[in-house]
């Protein structure tokens, strides 16, 4: 694909979680996806440890940067603006990229624009589809969020129209991956086995799917607890527990309710795209049946690459980008990490009349611009 030279370049880092992510992008195309991930050092304790996070991002922030602009093949001063995770998420964690995102926006006298990581799961896919439908419904589905997004305007407007009242469908994989001792991370694992069981063998409840019960919203906590229960009742008898089956039966359950409320989405809010990303959009499962459902009610379905569904820098640059193209507001210096940033606010902007607000970033300090970059 040609490169437009009008198109802006932008970097984004990732650290909402336990991915130390830098992604660079030109307009909707990738340059770079470089990754540093934690999680083996995670999964002795059977889940994310913020603090282990918060430390492996330390370590990994500066590596990673210079591996993507080296993968892009361009240089940070070209950069047209730093784009970063400013939340939700891990506390800790997210402090460390903003701050890296600070300092390398400061030193290299670029824009920098705090953005959402739910808005970003949405805008990734422009990088492998196009440009998105406006509006585009957005199914998001992770370990920490099961949500339903209405996005007119990715960069200014995305409503939720529902989410997760307890456990997301991500942690309920986590947490049936575990009762199984099958280890840490659950997602990808369950898949695994669920590709060699019977999907109807045990009939797991659907949560939330009655017709008193919210439309849109998501329960996983009374799945998960059942899955448990059914597992010690074998285990209890002392048969054998048919993992494949229940690993099938569970992760039907999942997919079942979270593709069903999705279409119902498109359909009610007259939406003929749909849109699913976050890291359980990489379950196969989930592919197939939304694609199938999809298709019979008529709905265009866009789904990233796997790698592109988990957490990863080159959503951030893409929305970044996004925000330069569309002249939004950089955010100040003094931007913050906020664990539960709502995903109302795509990004955080400088307010009116703020000092330090995006008018300073043409006015950076002469010294701040001659550094390593410029070599």
């Amino acid at each position: 694909m040609a490169l437009r030279a009008d198109e802006p370049l932008v970097l984004g880092i990732e650290t909402s979680c336990d991915e130390t992510g830098v992604g660079i992008v030109r307009g909707h195309t990738l340059l770079a996806d470089a990754v540093a991930s934690s999680v083996d050092e995670h999964a002795r304790f059977g889940g994310v440890v913020p603090e282990v996070a918060s430390r492996a991002h330390l370590e990994a922030m500066v590596p990673t940067i210079e591996r993507a602009l080296k993968e892009a093949g361009v240089r940070a001063r070209d950069l047209d603006g730093i784009a970063v995770t400013a939340g939700p998420g891990l506390a800790g964690a997210l402090l460390v990229g903003v701050a890296a995102a600070k300092a390398y926006a400061y030193a290299l006298g670029k824009p920098l624009y705090g953005v959402n990581h739910l808005a970003s799961h949405i805008c990734v896919d422009q990088l492998e589809h196009g440009a998105l439908p406006e509006p585009t419904m957005a199914l998001l589905v992770s370990g920490g969020h099961s949500s339903l997004l209405l996005a007119p305007d990715i960069t200014s407007d995305v409503r939720p129209l529902g989410s997760t009242v307890d456990d997301a469908a991500g942690e309920a994989f986590d947490k049936v991956a575990r009762v199984l001792h099958l280890g840490f991370p659950g997602g990808p694992v369950i898949d695994r086995y669920a590709r060699e069981g019977d999907p109807d063998a045990i009939r797991f409840p659907r949560g939330l799917t009655g017709s008193r019960d919210p439309v849109y919203d998501f329960s996983f906590s009374g799945l998960k607890t059942a899955v448990a229960r059914w597992i010690e009742a074998k285990r209890a008898a002392g048969e054998e527990v048919p993992v494949a089956d229940v690993a099938a039966s569970f992760q039907e359950a999942v997919v079942d309710v979270l593709t069903r409320k999705a279409v119902r989405a498109c359909t009610d809010n007259g939406v003929d795209h749909l849109m699913i990303g976050g890291g359980v959009a990489a379950n196969t499962r989930l592919r197939a049946l939304a694609a199938r459902r999809c298709e019979a009610a008529g709905i265009t379905l866009r789904v990233p690459r796997p790698k592109l569904c988990t957490d990863n820098g080159a959503m951030v640059a893409a929305l970044g980008a996004e925000m330069v193209a569309r002249g939004r507001t950089a955010s100040s210096w003094g931007l913050s990490a906020d664990s539960s940033l709502p995903v109302t606010e795509p990004h955080v902007p400088a307010g009116p009349g703020d000092p330090h607000g995006s008018h300073t970033h043409d006015h950076v300090h002469e010294l701040s611009k001659r550094n390593l970059y410029d070599a």
